[in-house]
C-alpha cells in the first residue's frame, strides 16, 4: 500500500517535471535570462536522443525510461516508446502514428536547438561589436 502511494506520487512528479522540461526545451530560448541554460538543456536533450540513442534506441530519453519503470510498477502495460505519443493518445483518445509523433518531436527539438544556438551566439557577436 505504501509502495503504491510512493509510485503514484513519483508518477505525478514525473508528469510535472517532464512536461516542464519539454516546455522549457520549446520556449527557454525566448527569454534572455534563460537562453544560455536553454542551450545547455536542449543540447543535453538532443545528445540523449542521438548519443544515448545509439546505445538504447534513437530518441532515447532517461526521463521517459524512469517514468515508464514507475508506470509499470503501477500496472500499466503496452507503453509506447515515445512519452509525447503516450500523452497525445491520452489527451485525444486515439492512437497517433508513432512516426508522425517522432517527426514532429524531432523537428520541434532541432528547431528549438537552432533558434537557441542563433540567439545565444548572435547576442555575443552583437555585444562584441558594441
Amino acid at each position: 500500500m505504501e509502495d503504491q502511494l510512493l509510485y503514484h506520487t513519483l508518477d505525478y512528479l514525473f508528469v510535472i517535471f517532464h512536461f516542464s522540461l519539454i516546455a522549457f526545451n520549446l520556449t527557454g530560448w525566448i527569454w534572455q535570462k534563460t537562453r544560455r541554460l536553454h542551450l545547455y538543456v536542449i543540447s543535453a536533450t538532443i545528445f540523449s536522443w542521438v548519443g544515448l540513442g545509439f546505445f538504447y534506441g534513437w530518441g532515447y530519453c532517461p526521463c521517459t525510461d524512469w517514468h515508464w519503470q514507475i508506470k509499470r510498477k503501477l500496472g500499466e502495460t503496452d507503453l509506447p516508446i515515445s512519452y509525447i505519443k503516450y500523452y497525445l493518445d491520452q489527451f485525444f483518445w486515439f492512437s497517433w502514428d508513432p512516426l508522425v509523433v517522432d517527426i514532429l518531436v524531432a523537428g520541434l527539438g532541432v528547431g528549438a536547438f537552432l533558434i537557441s544556438f542563433v540567439v545565444n551566439f548572435r547576442k555575443e557577436k552583437d555585444s562584441l561589436m558594441s
